[in-house]
């Protein structure tokens, strides 16, 4: 009997654990202001059972006593907790859910609620090791922008197209915006501009003084809806970006180390003739009249044919000598010479360089302030001569939260850089109207690509009347540049009822830069302000020369005999 009676006591017992088990469940899951959650998903682990939150935040799961409950939201880092009857579930806003929110400069929009188009992608992933301009951080990351790299200068802004060629006369380029404050260029240079090899192109870029380092996201507003917060300078888009900010909680100390060596190019990635193949097109251009020596003797620009006249042409009176026989012998052997020379331009003018960009950090925060600030240093040695980059940046964020209510954010951003960059070759003045024309800055990589191979690199030919050697040119012809540019940036949040929101912002920015264009006595474009005063056949077709406007018949005459500053 009594063990009757103990058996059924345990059955009871087994039972009554059993109900408790599969109990039912209520709750409410609510955010970080205690504010209802609605749609949130609350699913019992392991199972496939599950339910989303009504109105009120509410929910309600049957035979869920006990268990694990995993809580989803977009936006809202995913919990799990222990079910039981009234419990309230609080949940945190997930700050790396880049997706949830649009960041449009001015505000901050849940996504679901833009109707724009728009694409945000973080700094992470969109950094390119090895470049230090943010702004080619766009290429093949957004669809729909277009990135054309015109230059490989530093500082010489890209072609992007967000919308297109959205004006045929107007401005094409997207609008900057750091932090909610325009950033605008240091010089309004048009798209079609950025190619032309003028200097000025090397402080386009707005915002070449920024660290990728310190970027937290980028934003782009593809569509014709930014022009309702912007203005018409938007309606070529819109990229904003921004910068990383203090997080509560544990201070962190960040270091990052990049190191890029950059290799000569070389001959074996182009299809390019060699200096035999050159020399056989040479020499049939001669043999059909091309090549003649009343037109390369005294022409603009000459190269192996035109040495090769000039020399003949010139005789030595000390030795009674010509500078090469006019005979068959001694021109085939000259022209044989060149047949076997394969200059290789690539290995001369280039050299095989390190890059190095150093970025050191601090984030920290509280409940009542956070902190960050930055530092960082690149340094390019120049893939060619006179193509040096220093540049030195400095950031500090802080937000200062007086109440629960009232926040003020403080922002600074510093960047120094020093550059070189090789000078220009034609620069035409026209003394009357004053307009200035010019041809492209000297690119190693354009001539080493288009030069011929058949070029003693040691040797001098003729361009713009004037002798001109390529490494001459280079230590003889040049720009220094220094752009300093500092930001000030101040921000008030008052929140005075639950929903509303003011905000007051204001920026200072002073932005400074130098450029000194050295252009020395040896140099080509020197030259070529005095190439043919002694010479009627060139001088009468130089356009350098100065010819006096009010006499007609006179010759003209070198503005820079000796030198000066012109």
């Amino acid at each position: 009997m009594k063990k009757f009676l103990f058996t059924l006591l345990c059955m009871l017992l087994s039972m009554q654990m059993s109900f408790a088990q599969g109990g039912s469940v209520s709750g409410t899951v609510v955010d970080e202001n205690g504010e209802p959650v609605i749609g949130a998903s609350v699913l019992v682990k392991g199972t496939k059972t599950g339910v989303v939150t009504d109105l009120d935040g509410k929910f309600s799961l049957s035979n869920a006593a006990g268990k694990t409950l995993v809580i989803t939201y977009i936006g809202y880092d995913k919990k799990e907790v222990k079910a039981k009857n009234g419990i309230k579930i609080a949940l945190s806003a997930n700050a790396t859910q880049l997706e949830g929110v649009v960041v449009t400069g001015m505000q901050k929009v849940d996504k679901r609620l833009f109707t724009g188009a728009t694409t945000k992608i973080d700094a992470s992933s969109a950094k390119l090791d090895g470049v230090a301009d943010v702004s080619r951080s766009l290429e093949g990351r957004v669809s729909g922008v277009s990135v054309q790299n015109v230059s490989g200068t530093f500082g010489t802004a890209p072609k992007i197209r967000v919308r297109g060629a959205t004006s045929i006369y107007g401005n094409s380029k997207p609008l900057w915006v750091i932090d909610g404050v325009i950033q605008e260029d240091a010089v309004d240079v048009s798209s079609d501009d950025l190619s032309s090899g003028d200097a000025v192109t090397l402080i386009s870029n707005a915002i070449s003084g920024l660290s990728a380092d310190d970027i937290e996201s980028f934003q782009v507003l593809k569509d014709g809806s930014a022009t309702s917060i912007y203005g018409a300078r938007a309606m070529a888009g819109v990229v904003v970006i921004t910068t990383k900010r203090g997080k509560a909680g544990r201070s962190t100390v960040n270091y990052t180390g990049e190191f890029t060596y950059r290799l000569k190019p070389s001959y074996r990635n182009y299809d390019i003739s060699n200096s035999q193949e050159q020399m056989g097109i040479y020499k049939e251009m001669e043999r059909k009249g091309w090549l003649e020596f009343s037109q390369l003797a005294n022409g603009s620009t000459s190269g192996l044919y035109g040495k090769m006249y000039n020399l003949i042409a010139k005789y030595d009176e000390t030795n009674g000598q010509f500078g090469l026989p006019y005979t068959d012998a001694a021109i085939d052997g000259y022209l044989r010479q060149a047949e076997f020379r394969n200059t290789d331009w690539f290995d001369l003018l280039f050299n095989n360089n390190l890059i190095q960009q150093h970025s050191a950090s601090i984030s920290t925060g509280s409940e009542k302030a956070n902190l960050y600030a930055s530092i960082s240093i690149m340094n390019d040695p120049g893939w060619t001569k006179q193509s040096e980059v220093e540049r030195y940046t400095a950031n500090m964020n802080a937000t200062f939260n007086f109440s629960k209510n009232l926040s003020v954010s403080l922002l600074t951003n510093a960047s120094y850089r020093n550059q070189n960059a090789p000078g220009t070759l034609n620069q035409n003045v026209d003394v009357v109207s004053g307009a200035v024309n010019r041809d492209f800055d000297i690119n190693p990589f354009s001539y080493a690509l288009n030069t011929s191979r058949t070029l003693d690199p040691n040797e001098t030919y003729t361009r713009n009347y004037a002798p001109f050697n390529i490494f001459r040119e280079l230590d003889n012809n040049y720009i220094e540049l220094n752009v300093t540019d500092m930001k000030f940036q101040g921000e008030v949040s008052w929140k005075p009822l639950q929903g509303l929101e003011f905000k007051a912002m204001g920026a200072y920015r002073v932005q400074r830069s130098s450029q000194e264009h050295f252009i020395l006595n040896s140099s080509n474009q020197a030259e070529a302000y005095r190439a043919g005063v002694d010479n009627p056949n060139i001088q009468n077709n130089n356009p350098y020369l100065y010819k006096d406007p009010d006499k007609p018949n006179s010759l003209p005459i070198s503005v820079m005999p000796t030198g000066g500053i012109y």
